[in-house]
């Protein structure tokens, strides 16, 4: 009896000390419900997963499933790099080839440059690099094994694993980078300025959030694959980190967008007893 009213104490304890999750949500769950009905709908093969950075709730559909990374590994490759700027290991200006640091990095993640995201992973030591930063930051779920280069020269296979990340992996990486200790306060300004700025797939995440809905995203596409992660700001200002591939099928692009609207409504309508909205802050 003891050990009984011992376990239930405890269990007790542990939900008030974990965060709130989707599954203890009933609009998240209804929300979890639409996307998988509209997912069951589509021709793609479609995984997401979302996390709202303030309270914790979360949703993912096909959360552990690898797909292509394509342009989106973009954001990792400048993360390895202003890494080491802020170790004081490399500059923003330093010159790469015939370009500045900065311009690369602004090429590569405004306009998806292939050239100058090349140029940046030779310079930090080629893809093993970006892996080792991944390794040794403890992010999982996610591979780099080729340039840019290579990945588009090779056979393309839209289930291989090579050059993937999950839906999951992809929306922890992009929390760490805003919410934990992997960069400096400067060089995640840096990062977050350039994913404003993106100019690819207009028709994708963006395509249908209410006009002036502030978006820091990247792309990826090859043949048969269409992606796009990146933060939503509310209208309260809390951020939700987003991560939508989708591969196979037919229209893509719309597919991220319906979805992309899907989360924004529904996160919007979900504020947990411990939220008091504030301010957005750069």
């Amino acid at each position: 009896m003891k050990l009984r009213l011992s376990l239930m104490l405890s269990l007790f304890a542990l939900c008030f000390a974990q965060p709130a999750s989707a599954a203890s949500s009933p609009s998240l769950s209804a929300l979890e419900q639409q996307l998988n009905y509209m997912v069951a709908g589509k021709s793609a093969d479609v995984g997401i997963a979302a996390l709202d950075l303030t309270t914790g709730e979360s949703i993912n559909v096909k959360g552990d499933t690898p797909f292509p990374m394509a342009s989106t590994v973009k954001v990792a490759v400048a993360a390895a790099y202003l890494t080491q700027v802020d170790h004081g290991r490399r500059t923003m200006l330093d010159t790469i080839g015939k370009d500045r640091a900065r311009d690369l990095m602004s090429r590569m993640l405004v306009h998806s440059d292939n050239r100058a995201t090349d140029l940046l992973i030779k310079d930090l030591g080629g893809p093993g690099a970006i892996q080792d930063w991944l390794n040794f930051h403890g992010f999982s779920g996610i591979r780099v094994d080729r340039n840019i280069a290579k990945l588009l020269s090779d056979p393309r296979d839209l289930w291989d694993r090579r050059d993937s990340s999950t839906p999951l992996a992809m929306v922890e990486l992009l929390r760490r980078l805003d919410r934990g200790n992997v960069l400096s306060a400067s060089s995640r300004r840096t990062l977050l300025e350039f994913m404003s700025q993106c100019q690819t797939g207009k028709n994708r995440m963006k395509a249908l959030l209410p006009q002036g809905t502030r978006v820091e995203h990247k792309t990826g596409t090859l043949n048969g694959l269409s992606d796009d992660v990146g933060f939503v700001t509310m209208p309260d200002g809390r951020r939700v980190a987003i991560a939508i591939f989708t591969r196979g099928g037919s229209d893509r692009p719309r597919t991220i967008a319906e979805t992309a609207r899907a989360l924004y409504d529904g996160f919007r309508t979900v504020v947990t007893w411990s939220f008091s909205p504030t301010p957005a802050t750069r």
